[in-house]
């Protein structure tokens, strides 16, 4: 019964430190505002950008 009332818990996605999923927390789901912000500059520097697989459209691919 203790566990309706106990925060749930989730993994930083930064350093893998548990912290609580709770509207006080304003970091959430980080740990703290270095990881927040850690977080940000990956984000800024295109380290979780997706590759294109696709090759750029040829002239002859707009003829059909």
């Amino acid at each position: 019964m203790s566990q309706l009332n106990s925060p749930t818990m989730v993994k930083c996605p930064t350093c893998g430190t548990l912290s609580a999923y709770l509207s006080s927390n304003q970091y959430r789901p980080f740990c703290s505002a270095r990881c927040k912000l850690i977080d940000l500059g990956e984000w800024a520097n295109d380290n979780y950008r997706i590759p294109d697989t696709q090759s750029a459209p040829t002239p002859e691919d707009n003829l059909q």
